[in-house]
């Protein structure tokens, strides 16, 4: 997705030839080139390491599982994101923080930092507003229950297939 506006002066932006970088979108207003620029959120496989499962959420009204996830703030660091998203959702605390991988996210417009995060105590566990229900899964019962066609099924593949560092 091209920015087609200028986010300083709101002028239209032209595709502008710039050395070493290829195309880029230029305001001829501001003279200058305007970088794309996007959201950055995070999502967990949420893991107690007692048992080895891996925690699925609802929320919003829908019928399908998903990974526990939240936009990063600005000026915050992706693993902090990770553990406030966490304990705002679940009310859980991070043991352990690994990263996975990434993955844009068109629909949007968000760079989505996937992390495994191991809690300290997987039985205190509640919801805020934010989340409808979750549950606990065994690996095979994640893989089994979490949407299919999801970027947070294609995160939850990537890591039991053992393409991510796992802990």
């Amino acid at each position: 997705m091209v920015q087609k506006h200028c986010p300083e002066c709101g002028a239209h932006l032209i595709m502008k030839e710039l050395a070493n970088e290829g195309m880029v979108p230029y305001c001829e207003s501001c003279q200058a080139y305007r970088f794309p620029m996007y959201n950055v959120a995070v999502s967990m496989i949420v893991r107690d390491p007692d048992n080895g499962k891996i925690l699925l959420i609802k929320q919003y009204g829908r019928p399908d599982y998903i990974l526990v996830a939240g936009y990063v703030a600005r000026g915050e660091a992706a693993e902090d994101a990770a553990r406030r998203e966490l304990m705002e959702e679940t009310g859980m605390q991070a043991r352990d923080v690994y990263f996975n991988r990434t993955r844009f996210f068109e629909p949007s417009n968000t760079l989505m930092c996937n992390f495994t995060v191991f809690v300290k105590d997987g039985e205190a566990l509640h919801t805020n507003r934010e989340i409808d229900s979750c549950q606990w899964f065994t690996p095979e019962e994640a893989r089994e229950n979490i949407k299919k066609g999801s970027l947070a099924r294609y995160f939850l593949e990537s890591y039991l297939d053992g393409l991510d560092r796992e802990a």
